[in-house]
This record gives C-alpha cells, structure tokens and sequence, in this order.
C-alpha cells in the first residue's frame, strides 16, 4: 500500500515578510556591533600612538588632541547609528505597519460581516419560527348560524315561524361550548340564556343587563370578548347578519323550502364571495312540516 505525502503548507506573504525582517534587523544589529568594536579598536590605536609612540602630540583641533577629536565625532557617529538601529530603523518599519493595519481592518470587517450574517441568519430563523407558529396556530371561524325560508324571511313578532326538531339539534350541537352573538330582540324572544354557551347581546340601551348573558354596544366588542373562541356563533337577528357578513368566515344555514310573511328577514349574500361547501337535503315527516336543507357556506376571499 502506498501512502501519497502530504503537502507542505504554503508559506503566506506574511511569514515571508516577518522572515525578511528578521533578517535585515539581524544586520543592523550586527552592523552596529562591528562599528562599536572598530570604534574602540581604532580609539585605543589612536591613543597608543599618540601616547606612547608620540605621534602628533603638537597638533589641536578645536583645543583638543588630534585624536581625541576624532574620537568625540566617531562617538556621535556611532550614538547616530545606534539611535538609527533602535528608533528611527524600527524592525518592520512604517510601510509593513502600515500594512498589517490594512490588514486587520479588512480582517475585522470580514468578521464583522459574518457576525452579521450570522445575526441576520438567526434573525431569519426567529421570524420563520414565529411566522411557522402563526401558520400553525387554529385559526379563528367567526360563523353565522340562521335558518331561513325560501323568501329569506326569518320570523315575524320576534318569533319564530316554524319549529323543526333537527334543525334545533343541529344548533345546540354546533354551538355548545362556544360564544353566541346576538341582538336584544333575538335574546327577548328566548326563554332564557342559552346554556353552556357564553350569551353576548349587542345592544344600545346602557342600562340593559340582562340575566345569565354579557352585553356590549357593537359587534366588534362582541368579537373582541369572543377572540379566544375559535368559532364563536352569529345567531340573529336580522340586522346582526348583515353587519357579519362582512367579518364572518363561514355561514351555517338552514334553508327551508317554503316562503312565509315576516318582518325579520336574513340578508341576501353574493354567491361569488361565498362558496358552497356542504350541502344535506332533509325532507318532511310526523316531526318536521317543511322540507330544508343544511347549506354551509365559506368565504373565498
């Protein structure tokens, strides 16, 4: 079996610089060494010379020895190149400084960036887990519940005109546990609160409280008691309809095939809003004197 040899990492452009710098302040420092050590070796030549051999004992300048003066102006020289190695020559020099802040500034911004990214990423995540949990979320069916006639007439005194057993089934069981909204007139003409149901009257009288239900001034502060009810229940009359139309999502009507006078009537509704969805026909017998039929109705937009 053969192994293949990995590859020797590339040096970058870096490590390449940091290497030649190296280099060039090992020079300067050895250059500096090799000036000290001439500068004593010369100046000890010099004094011997003129110490012991006696070589230009008559000769001054600026008052001193001719070699101490030499002396004192290579001692700046060298103080001069000493200053150079270690101040102005620094080891990466200026323009590698200059370099290397480039650097890190494109360096933080790329950091920078994906921290962004990654803010804005999991900022994402949040508003699809919200807006997953939106969707998910039952959404409420405001519904409007009547039985009408083929003349759309409802009842008339504040009663009702015909009295069929399954159509009052149906109401109780789709409406048990659940808010039902209605006028005054509607709620007068039962004998009581409707049981095991949360009774809302809409009225405008401010005093009217009536026994076993919640009164309000509007349909929208009957909504607005009913919000945490996924399907709360219209039940009349007939101007309690018509203003749900407009915000109701389903209507549950009981259509019986036979017209009668009234007074109270279910409002006429546009059959290209609302789709036919569910539909059971029912015919009379010993307990119910009108043929009708279940319609259920859903909005389409």
């Amino acid at each position: 079996m053969f192994f293949k040899k990995k590859p020797i990492s590339q040096i970058d452009d870096d490590q390449i610089a940091l290497v030649e710098n190296a280099q060039r302040r090992i020079r300067q420092k050895k250059g500096l060494y090799n000036h000290f050590v001439f500068w004593i070796f010369t100046s000890v030549v010099l004094w011997f010379v003129n110490m012991v051999v006696g070589v230009g004992e008559a000769v001054l300048i600026l008052d001193y020895p001719w070699f101490v003066s030499i002396i004192i102006l290579w001692s700046l020289l060298l103080l001069y190149h000493a200053f150079q190695v270690f101040v102005t020559k620094r080891f990466m020099g200026k323009e590698w400084e200059k370099e290397q802040l480039k650097r890190l500034t494109a360096l933080q911004q790329i950091k920078i960036e994906k921290i962004k990214r990654s803010l804005d990423k999991e900022a994402q995540l949040i508003a699809d887990s919200q807006f997953q949990s939106e969707q998910s979320k039952p959404k409420q069916c405001i519904t409007i519940i009547a039985a009408a006639a083929a003349n759309n007439a409802l009842g008339k005194d504040n009663n009702l005109i015909w009295h069929l057993s399954n159509d009052l089934k149906r109401f109780k069981q789709l409406t048990k546990g659940h808010h039902v909204i209605m006028g005054r007139k509607t709620f007068q003409s039962m004998p009581k609160a409707l049981p095991g149901r949360v009774n809302v009257v809409i009225t405008r009288q401010e005093d009217y409280q009536p026994e076993g239900a919640v009164t309000v001034h509007s349909l929208n502060e009957a909504l607005e008691i009913a919000k945490d009810d996924l399907q709360p229940f219209i039940i009349g009359g007939g101007e309690i309809y018509k203003q749900a139309l407009d915000v109701a999502h389903r209507i549950e009507l009981t259509r019986v095939h036979a017209e009668f006078e009234a007074d109270t009537f279910f409002p006429s509704f546009d059959l290209s809003v609302w789709k036919e969805t569910f539909k059971e026909d029912h015919f009379k017998d010993d307990s119910h004197d009108y043929d009708f039929t279940f319609v259920q109705y859903e909005k389409t937009n």
